[in-house]
């Protein structure tokens, strides 16, 4: 512990001893570091955030979802900071004032890209960031400067994201407009060329152009016909079955001898399961009864007599029902069989013309497809593009106006200034403490005896004459001045700095 305490005091000494070559570094060294924190430029930093709805129903109701409103102002969020928008920063700022030339003004633009910053803190939340730290300026213009740069992003993001839209929906309507005109020249042309046809072949004139396209009709819809005709037949021929096992008259309801006979035979039959002997006066009553109805009930059959049998009438109006749809299908497969002899005898005799009149209804349908098409695209752009540009005018809203910095962001120069100075000291005495390590001096005796291994008698003491002493004194003032100095220009600087912050607010 001994031994610690003579080293620091041998190295306070050594320090003290060499106080000049300490306080000349130490000045080298504050004076260099001050200069370069000096020559470091205070970057100023404005800072704005603005919100956007995405919520609109009538947007919706026409195709344009959250989805993809998100993607378009993503899309001007990635190139808000493009080259071409940037430049735009630059000429309408004054950091545009000293650009003469284009590769002037393509440093200064990738300058300005690191100094910009566009976050999106939520979906419809940004928050833009702009910094200035211009050399050239001072203080209170790189300020202005960052704020103006901050409000023209803010005035590009709202051209970008209102007057983007409707120039892009502008530039697709008029691609649509012209690719309608052209489409109708193209269908008038076509109408044409089938007018001067049909003029050429009057028999293709009602419907010859599209004999083709009638005759497949034809055979497709003579083969749902046929198919039809074969169903109606089978259910006239299940209708005829049945008919003929319905009769056509019911026995009488009322007191006819088949009734009378079914009744008296129903209650001899009822006597017996009574347990009623053959030789009971009502068994034998019944039994007469029956004999005596069974020759009028035979005569009553044989003569046809009772009610018409009412499902035999449904039945048969049922089967005129079905007999009417056979015949009407089978006059639809005649005159759809005759339709298609005709064509196909048409498409025999003049096998040109009729290849000429396919092409030319073929082609004029699809013209007429797509120019309908066109129309109704053209009708869903503009809606779209009126909604896109008239209702999102009103969700672009500024939360944060661009903010005045009022102090540097940085460098922190007070706190570099402090740091300076501390590793200016203790350079100063790094130094002092070096160069006595170099010198084979010795500051205690101990430190004597320990390197040279002999034991030491005793020290003398150094004895200054009184001009010696003045003299001393003197230099100790101009060493105490000197260090007061290095302070003082310390807090010099750190009250320049704190003016300029002053001036700039």
């Amino acid at each position: 512990m001994n031994s610690i305490y003579e080293e620091a005091l041998a190295a306070v000494h050594s320090v003290w001893h060499r106080k000049w070559l300490a306080l000349a570094v130490a000045w080298a060294i504050c004076l260099l570091g001050w200069l370069v924190v000096a020559l470091i430029p205070n970057s100023y930093e404005s800072q704005a955030r603005i919100f956007i709805q995405l919520d609109d129903a009538l947007a919706e109701q026409v195709g344009i979802g959250v989805a993809d409103r998100k993607r378009d102002i993503e899309r001007i969020r990635q190139t808000l900071t493009s080259a071409v928008n940037l430049e735009k920063v630059i000429r309408s700022t004054s950091l545009g004032d000293r650009i003469e030339s284009p590769k002037a003004m393509e440093a200064a633009v990738l300058s300005l890209a690191d100094n910009i910053k566009v976050v999106s803190e939520q979906d419809n939340l940004f928050n833009i960031t702009a910094i200035s730290a211009d050399s050239s300026l001072s203080d209170a213009e790189n300020a202005k400067v960052a704020q103006a740069v901050a409000q023209k992003l803010i005035d590009i993001f709202r051209e970008e994201n209102l007057s983007g839209n409707r120039g892009e929906m502008t530039e697709t309507l008029e691609f649509v407009n012209g690719q309608l005109a052209q489409r109708e020249k193209e269908l008038e042309n076509a109408e044409n060329r089938r007018r001067i046809f049909e003029q050429a072949h009057p028999e293709m004139a009602q419907g010859g152009a599209n004999s083709s396209a009638r005759l497949d009709s034809a055979r497709s819809e003579l083969r749902g016909v046929e198919a039809d005709l074969v169903a109606a037949q089978s259910a006239a021929a299940a209708m005829n079955g049945q008919l003929a096992g319905t009769p056509r008259t019911l026995a009488g309801a009322g007191g006819g001898a088949s009734a009378s006979l079914a009744r008296a035979e129903a209650d001899l039959a009822g006597m017996r399961a009574r347990g009623l002997t053959e030789s009971h006066p009502d068994v034998i009553a019944a039994r007469n009864q029956v004999a005596a109805l069974k020759s009028p009930a035979a005569q009553e059959a044989a003569s046809g007599g009772g009610v018409p049998n009412p499902a035999y009438s449904s039945l048969e109006s049922m089967r005129a029902d079905r007999q009417a749809t056979v015949q009407a299908l089978t006059s639809r497969r005649a005159g759809l069989q005759s339709e298609i002899a005709q064509l196909t005898a048409q498409a025999l005799d003049n096998p040109e013309a009729a290849a000429e009149a396919q092409k030319i209804s073929r082609d004029y349908a699809v013209l007429k497809d797509q120019y309908d098409k066109l129309l109704q695209d053209r009708e869903e752009l503009r809606l779209r593009g009126e909604i896109k540009t008239e209702r999102e005018a009103v969700k672009f809203e500024v939360v944060d106006p661009p903010t005045t910095p009022r102090a540097p962001t940085a460098p922190n120069r007070p706190v570099l200034l402090f740091g300076v100075l501390i590793v200016g000291l203790v350079g100063g005495a790094g130094a002092a403490f070096g160069m006595g390590k170099l010198r084979s001096t010795f500051a205690t005796t101990a430190g004597l005896e320990r390197t040279t291994g002999l034991p030491v008698l005793g020290a003398i003491s150094q004895t200054l004459t009184d001009s010696a002493r003045r003299l001393r004194a003197k230099r100790l003032k101009l060493w105490y001045g000197g260090t007061a100095a290095l302070g003082g220009l310390f807090v010099l600087l750190l009250a320049v700095e704190f003016i300029q912050r002053g001036m700039v607010a």
